[in-house]
């Protein structure tokens, strides 16, 4: 099976985490984390990485990075390579500790990227691992270097203390970013949860218009977007980034046959519906879940049947249709 597709460029931002095989354990044991830590450091120093957040949890970590070189996937492969030989040297075992590759978000710069860091250094707080005030506690964080003396040069600041009210890199301001978290990490639980539970899931973080360029430029590579496979981005991610390449091609075949998407007429089987069906589910992969819910049409079998009849009425057949069916696969 081929490698997924994963963009990379100079300046990319990412959320990357990964998980120990079947959940187990990785980093309680005797020197695993401060190996982790070290070899991370490692990782950054040699692939010139900017870490703006990283924490090493029980069974699994997170990293908020960014790369001045397109070298995401180097990168991780030295990391996670080297650091399972050390791991199995040193337990004398053999096999793989992580559940699989890594995945890997895609972050706009920012303000997405220091809501990431954000979540990333409450980690130990909503396992419970520290108390309320005592974040500080959970050695293995990016957060206990920044307020230490000694820092490591491959973490950046610039972006969490901006984006926490443009605090200073001083221990004043520090002093203000874990108050700042503590207020956050106090949230009603149903709306920390909603906002926090999704920045380990999909594909990309950020704006419409970040996730639409980085689409663009999978486009420009010459990646058959319908068929596309994130590396890194889970089910949800796949689903999230397919439906939002759909909407653009409806957005296209609406133009192309001159309907209004939001005046579409109530029943299911509505001429300009089945138009707009048959023109995507000839030019694009589309599902008939997605066209029966984003365009009413009723049950997905019921999308299949319209489309059929329309099909073997010779619709696809009208000049209208073609340029349709043409300009979506543009």
């Amino acid at each position: 099976m081929a490698r997924k597709l994963r963009v990379e460029y100079a300046g990319a931002c990412y959320h990357v985490l990964n998980r120990g095989n079947y959940r187990r354990d990785l980093f309680t044991g005797k020197g695993a984390a401060e190996a982790f830590e070290r070899t991370m450091f490692e990782a950054a120093d040699r692939f010139g990485w900017r870490l703006h957040a990283f924490v090493i949890m029980s069974n699994h970590y997170h990293l908020a990075l960014e790369t001045p070189e397109p070298n995401l996937s180097e990168g991780m492969k030295w990391l996670q390579g080297t650091w399972v030989m050390r791991f199995n040297r040193f337990r004398g075992q053999v096999g793989r500790p992580f559940q699989g590759r890594y995945k890997a978000l895609h972050v706009e710069p920012g303000p997405a990227l220091a809501q990431v860091a954000q979540y990333i250094h409450l980690n130990p707080r909503r396992a419970k691992l520290v108390r309320p005030g005592r974040l500080l506690d959970h050695r293995w964080s990016s957060l206990w270097h920044f307020v230490g003396k000694k820092r490591p040069g491959c973490l950046e600041a610039a972006t969490i203390l901006a984006e926490a009210g443009g605090l200073p890199d001083r221990a004043v301001g520090w002093r203000r970013y874990l108050e700042y978290l503590e207020v956050q990490a106090e949230e009603e639980q149903e709306l920390r949860d909603k906002k926090f539970g999704r920045l380990s899931r999909g594909w990309a973080l950020g704006s419409a218009e970040f996730k639409a360029g980085l689409r663009r430029d999978l486009s420009e590579r010459g990646a058959q977007l319908d068929r596309l496979a994130l590396a890194g981005a889970d089910r949800t991610g796949q689903q999230e980034v397919r439906a939002e390449i759909w909407e653009e091609k409806l957005q296209i075949a609406a133009k192309a046959l001159g309907i209004e998407l939001s005046k579409l007429p109530a029943p299911f089987s509505a001429p300009e519906k089945v138009w707009l069906a048959a023109v995507m589910k000839s030019a694009t992969s589309v599902s008939n879940g997605w066209l029966a819910e984003r365009l009413r049409m009723g049950r997905p079998a019921s999308v299949s049947q319209f489309v059929r009849r329309f099909r073997l009425a010779g619709g696809l057949e009208q000049p209208a249709m073609r340029r349709g069916v043409s300009r979506v696969k543009t």
